[in-house]
């Protein structure tokens, strides 16, 4: 039987099921905020959570720091990625340029098939919604908007909003958190709207909706990280 060559000799199928089970457990532990940004990672205890070898637990910290969610640091050690909260305008303005960009191609490059696709992560997305299913958001959120990009038929667009979509998760999960994850049905009807104008050809309605659309996700997201949390004590 063919091994992995890594620690314990795993058999290469187990090795690469045991990559994705710490991988998945993992991403979803760190969307969640289980997994504070700066905390440590220990790989044996990983390892021992797990029930596994250090190899696959590597190789998923690996794939993780490939989608910005983890930091390997100079002694090889790694912890949860940061967000930098002081520099957050500078995604703002990405993702909102990508959302209107990606949206407006959309409308004029579509094909029937993409429609069929987006309308179907629509679909799965306002049930996750009904389900207060956070996660499943987050997910599925991501796979309509990188649709409505690829209906674009701009690679590079595509590439970029992947991106802002990837890194920007832990983001998005705040601020389904701040709602309580009961998102209004209003936001979920945006990407109605937003799926319709783009069905409809009609680039300039798509890029007002795509812009009010991330708007008002920057403006809660804002208005939670001003929050005034101080306790009134008498003194």
């Amino acid at each position: 039987m063919t091994t992995d060559g890594g620690e314990g000799g795993l058999p290469e199928r187990k090795r690469g099921s045991g990559v994705k089970v710490v991988y998945e457990m993992l991403r979803d532990e760190i969307l969640d905020l289980k997994l504070a940004p700066g905390t440590h990672i220990d790989e044996v205890q990983l390892a021992e959570r797990f029930g596994m070898s250090r190899t696959p637990i590597r190789e998923a910290l690996v794939r993780l720091a490939g989608e910005g969610l983890v930091e390997t640091l100079p002694n090889r050690s790694a912890m949860v990625a940061t967000i930098d909260v002081l520099n957050l305008h500078t995604f703002y303005d990405a993702i909102t340029l990508m959302y209107r960009v990606t949206t407006r191609l959309a409308a004029q490059y579509h094909r029937p098939e993409d429609l069929v696709t987006i309308r179907a992560h629509q679909a799965d997305y306002a049930a996750a919604v009904a389900a207060q299913d956070a996660l499943a958001m987050i997910a599925i959120n991501r796979e309509l908007h990188a649709a409505i990009a690829e209906a674009g038929r701009n690679p590079y667009f595509t590439t970029l909003t992947l991106r802002l979509l990837n890194e920007g998760r832990r983001i998005l999960r705040l601020y389904y958190q701040s709602f309580d994850d009961r998102l209004p049905r209003e936001y979920v009807d945006e990407h109605e709207a937003m799926i319709a104008a783009i069905a409809a050809r009609d680039v300039a309605l798509c890029d007002k909706i795509a812009s009010a659309h991330a708007d008002q996700i920057v403006r809660q997201i804002q208005k939670l990280f001003a929050r005034d949390e101080r306790q009134k004590v008498p003194l």
